[in-house]
């Protein structure tokens, strides 16, 4: 049995009009019930993340900013993490050869530097919004993740001028396919659910995970048990070919799942 449990949030336990259902909370305090932790690991950030644990009363930790920050049960900041001033510096101030959008994270919210309504759509349900401002007079020391919002092929044309720039002071992922993100070095949810588990006394062996993007590849590669959504991204399936994929985020597959699993755990599952 599972001590731990980690949970990506978009595409995995969010439905595609971002909310959670019902069987899926059901399914999450089943868990708790049998003493199992939970953490949502998520690229949202904790102000937005937090009102939504409270309001369903499921007492877990937080892994936010793609791993940047942990957050207690209490709401204290167990780990933090941000963008070197150099980076940052670097990043907001050059030129790049893209039509993406420029975000910027930290821990007062997200800033960008123009108004794009349609971003907000992910956000409808908990009013979390981003703040307009010149991204170049935030303080570089100040910035704990910048991402690119657009089209996936000039975000991977975008990812190849990044990675040159920057010479492995950051680390680049995709968390969606329309989302590029420049993380600190060394920044991931596989590395912060590690800094959790070693918290809780808990080893990676003992804890399951669930996630879509590429963004999960460290952590669902690390846990005794990690499942990747059938919705996925293809390169994230390509990556941990041995995992097993489950159905789609809008059948709620992570509580049937789930549901099989504490149910009937000596029986093969097959996704509905």
């Amino acid at each position: 049995m599972a001590r731990l449990a980690a949970f990506d949030m978009d595409g995995t336990l969010l439905m595609p009009d971002h909310r959670l259902g019902d069987r899926t909370v059901a399914v999450l305090k089943r868990l708790r019930e049998r003493n199992i932790t939970l953490t949502f690991a998520t690229g949202r950030h904790v102000l937005e993340m937090r009102p939504l644990v409270e309001a369903l009363s499921l007492n877990a930790f937080l892994i936010t900013g793609n791993g940047t920050r942990i957050h207690s049960q209490q709401g204290e900041v167990m780990h933090c993490s941000d963008l070197s001033p150099d980076v940052a510096e670097q990043v907001l101030h050059s030129h790049w050869e893209t039509e993406a959008s420029v975000h910027v994270f930290n821990d007062s919210g997200w800033f960008t530097g123009h108004d794009i309504p349609d971003l907000l759509l992910a956000h409808i349900y908990n009013g979390f919004r981003y703040q307009l401002r010149d991204l170049r007079r935030i303080p570089a020391h100040q910035v704990t993740k910048i991402c690119f919002c657009g089209d996936h092929d000039d975000l991977c044309r975008l990812r190849i001028q990044l990675v040159e720039a920057l010479d492995k002071r950051a680390d680049i992922c995709f968390s969606a396919v329309d989302c590029l993100e420049v993380l600190p070095l060394g920044s991931n949810k596989g590395a912060a659910l590690s800094v959790l588990g070693e918290h809780l006394g808990v080893g990676m062996d003992e804890c399951m995970a669930f996630g879509d993007a590429m963004n999960d590849r460290e952590m669902l590669g690390l846990v005794g048990r990690g499942v990747i959504m059938g919705n996925a991204m293809g390169q994230l399936k390509a990556a941990l070919p041995h995992l097993p994929v489950i159905g789609n985020c809008n059948t709620q597959a992570v509580s049937h799942y789930l549901t099989h699993w504490l149910d009937k755990p000596n029986l093969p599952y097959s996704p509905e």
